[in-house]
C-alpha cells in the first residue's frame, strides 16, 4: 500500500462516510488520494437516522420514510401538528452505508483499509496515523473515532440511551402518516423518558424507549419497557420484531477538541468534532452541515478547520444551559418539554434545536421556560 495520501479518514461511520461522498462528489477533490480506516466494513444497518429538514438534501433518495405530521404527548399536554415548513425524514444506516460504498468502489484512488488503528499523530508538522499494517502520512487526517474524546463523566454529562424495534403486525394498526416524536407519559423514575413511533406503513414502525439520565440502564429494562408501551399503549397482543438497535449519544458539557496538534491538519469530525448538538442528541443534519463546510474550505484551497460564527455560539450556549439544567436536575425533563410544547409552535422548536431559528422566536422560547434555573445556569456558562 502506499504509504502517503491527501487525506486520511479515520472511522468510517456517519461522519467519515459523509465526508468522503462531499469529496467524491467535489470537481476540485474527487482525484484527491483518499484512505479510509476503519477496524471493521460499514456492511450493517446498525442505527436509524431521523431529522428534519425544509428542502430535500443530497441523501433524499435514501430516506425510508418522511412526515408532516406529528405528535407529542404528556401528562399535561396532547398536540398533534401539521408541519409548513419541516419534513421529519428517516433514514436507515445501511442504506446509507451501502450507497456511499458503492460510489466509492469506482474511484481508485480511495483505499479502504480494516485495520485497528493504534494512534493518530503529527510529526514535524506533518500528520500521521500508525495502525496495526503500518503508518500513513497525509496533508490532513480527519478522526471519527473516539480516540480524542475529553473526559466525560456523571458530573458533566449526560447520556442519551436508547433501544428501538421495528415490529410489524399481521393487521393494519398504524396511521403511516403521522409519526410519535415524543411521548412522556411515562415513568419518569430514570430520568428523561419517552417513546417514539415512527410508522412506515400501516403494519410497521419504529418504536423506540429513549432516555436522558447519568447511566444506562440493563437491558432487560429496555425491552420490558418497549413491550409494555407496545401493549398497553399501542394495545398490540401479537406482533414481531423485525429488527432491533440500541444507542448512546453524550449529551456532555466537556469540550470536544475541534483539532490535535500545533499544525491543525488532524481534524475531529462527527461526535468527536463536536458535531452532535449537546442539548439533544442530533446529528445527521449537523454532520451535513460541518461537512458541507469543510467541503467548501479544500475546494477553495483552505484549512479544513471551522470557525465558529456568533450565531453558532450562542445556539452553543443554550445547548450547555439546557445539558446543566438538566444535568444538576434543576427542572424535570418532562416538564421542560411539555412547557416549550404547550407555549410554542412547534416547528418553531424544531427550527431552534436545528440552530435555524430567529432572534424573536428565541425569546418566546426562552420565556416559556422556569427562569431562575436557566438564568443561573446561563451565568455560569457566559461566565466559562
Amino acid at each position: 500500500m502506499e504509504k502517503r495520501y491527501d487525506y486520511i479518514i479515520a472511522g468510517s461511520g456517519l461522519a467519515g462516510l459523509s465526508l468522503l461522498h462531499g469529496l467524491l462528489r467535489n470537481e476540485k477533490l474527487r482525484n484527491k488520494r483518499i484512505l479510509v480506516l476503519d477496524k471493521t466494513a460499514k456492511t450493517q444497518n446498525d442505527r436509524t437516522w431521523c431529522f428534519w429538514e425544509m428542502q430535500p438534501g443530497p441523501f433524499e433518495h435514501l430516506v425510508t420514510k418522511s412526515w408532516k405530521k406529528l405528535q407529542f404527548f404528556s401528562p399535561s399536554v396532547d398536540k398533534t401538528f401539521q408541519m409548513k415548513d419541516y419534513s421529519y425524514k428517516m433514514i436507515q444506516s445501511g442504506d446509507f452505508y451501502n450507497y456511499v460504498l458503492q460510489i466509492a468502489s469506482t474511484f481508485e484512488n480511495v483505499t479502504f483499509l480494516d485495520t485497528n488503528i493504534r494512534t493518530i499523530t503529527e510529526q514535524s508538522g506533518t500528520p500521521l496515523v500508525e495502525t496495526v499494517h503500518g503508518t500513513f502520512h497525509a496533508a490532513y487526517i480527519f478522526n471519527s473515532t473516539g480516540m480524542f474524546y475529553p473526559p466525560m463523566s456523571e458530573e458533566n454529562t449526560l447520556l442519551q440511551h436508547f433501544m428501538g424495534w421495528f415490529i410489524r403486525t399481521d393487521k393494519p394498526v398504524f396511521d403511516s402518516e403521522v409519526g410519535t416524536l415524543m411521548d412522556f407519559t411515562l415513568s419518569q423514575h430514570h430520568g428523561t423518558t419517552f417513546m417514539y413511533v415512527l410508522p412506515t406503513s400501516d403494519r410497521e414502525a419504529l418504536v423506540e424507549y429513549t432516555l436522558f439520565s447519568k447511566k444506562e440502564l440493563n437491558k432487560q429494562d429496555y425491552q420490558v419497557a418497549l413491550d409494555a408501551y407496545i401493549k398497553d399503549n399501542i394495545a398490540l397482543k401479537s406482533y414481531e420484531i423485525i429488527h432491533r438497535e440500541y444507542g448512546v449519544i453524550p449529551m456532555s458539557l466537556a469540550n470536544f477538541p475541534k483539532t490535535i496538534g500545533r499544525a491543525q491538519r488532524i481534524i475531529n469530525i462527527g461526535t468527536a468534532g463536536g458535531h452532535t448538538k449537546a442539548s439533544s442528541g442530533y446529528t445527521f443534519q449537523f454532520v451535513q452541515s460541518k461537512i458541507e463546510r469543510i467541503i467548501t474550505q479544500l475546494a477553495q484551497g483552505r484549512s479544513p478547520l471551522i470557525k465558529l460564527t456568533m450565531r453558532e455560539k450562542m445556539f452553543e450556549w443554550y445547548d450547555r444551559v439546557l445539558v446543566d439544567v438538566l444535568l444538576q436536575d434543576k427542572v424535570n425533563g418532562e416538564f421542560l418539554f411539555s412547557s416549550l410544547f404547550k407555549k410554542n409552535d412547534p416547528e418553531r422548536i424544531l427550527a431552534f434545536l436545528a440552530n435555524e431559528s430567529g432572534f424573536w422566536e428565541e425569546f418566546k422560547i426562552r420565556n416559556s421556560v422556569p427562569f431562575w434555573p436557566f438564568f443561573t445556569s446561563g451565568i455560569k456558562h457566559l461566565i466559562k
